[in-house]
């Protein structure tokens, strides 16, 4: 999780970096809300970010905060039912949850600090884990084997390991995660490469070591995944989050103060 306080003037327009998560965009501010832009389609207030949504971009900012939680896909079946509807799309929170959207959002709002907020959103998260039937063992391990492998894994390969066919974990992956594993893998290794450019790697050799053929490979995944250029790509403020991500535990294994979790985006 992350939090932001925003300062952006009405007329930003920033760019959202496809992540190898379902990702939900609590918007806790007294207005209109965040705007946000996808494939000609417009959404406001809170939405839920299915896997690798596109040219995704946040506009209309204004001043207020929002809270970003990323779902790990499978945990996101069990608590979203997120699936096929939910790839590449961008869904209001109370088309998913209901009424419960609005019950959470005022709860989130009146909590007295972020700290506060970070611990009932995963009490919140927690209540409705299970609320829809569990992925796949099968499909679990296919998608933790394809983030540990940083997306360098072939569809076979992975089918001999939990002894399916490739055309059954093709189809049963697709249904329950929202996207194949053939766009998971490209989404996992573009993920990494754009944490390597935003940590000032060249993009020649972010492009060697993250499996492309070459660096117009890398060129052709970024404009796919996040369209930007990789120069684009490596200032991105949405990349920045990661570092300071709730709770200590999160990938980066990095701690951080209270206040260091919440980056203005301007």
């Amino acid at each position: 999780m992350a939090g932001f306080r925003h300062r952006a003037p009405a007329s930003a327009d920033i760019s959202m970096v496809a992540y190898p998560s379902v990702t939900l965009l609590i918007d806790l501010g007294e207005g209109e809300g965040v705007v946000y832009e996808t494939h000609g389609r417009h959404e406001r207030g809170s939405v839920v970010v299915g896997l690798a949504p596109g040219d995704l971009r946040a506009t209309g900012w204004g001043v207020g905060e929002l809270l970003q939680i990323r779902l790990d896909p499978a945990a996101a079946a069990a608590v979203l039912g997120a699936s096929a509807e939910l790839s590449g799309m961008v869904a209001t929170l109370e088309d998913v949850w209901g009424r419960d959207a609005g019950r959470a959002e005022d709860r989130l709002r009146a909590a007295a600090s972020w700290d506060e907020r970070f611990t009932i959103a995963a009490d919140l998260l927690g209540r409705r884990l299970g609320a829809h039937p569990p992925v796949d063992p099968e499909v679990a391990h296919a998608w933790r084997r394809t983030l540990t492998s940083r997306g360098r894994v072939r569809v076979e390969g992975l089918a001999d390991e939990v002894g399916w066919s490739r055309k059954r974990l093709w189809s049963r992956f697709r249904s329950q995660l929202g996207i194949t594993p053939k766009r998971a893998a490209r989404l996992v290794r573009f993920d990494h490469a754009a944490h390597l450019l935003a940590a000032g790697q060249p993009a020649a050799r972010v492009a060697a070591e993250s499996g492309y053929v070459d660096q117009s490979h890398l060129h052709r995944e970024v404009t796919t995944f996040a369209g930007l250029t990789p120069t684009a790509l490596a200032g991105a403020p949405w990349l920045a989050v990661d570092d300071v991500a709730w709770p200590a535990s999160s990938p980066t294994q990095r701690p951080a103060k209270d206040g260091e979790r919440i980056p203005d985006l301007r």
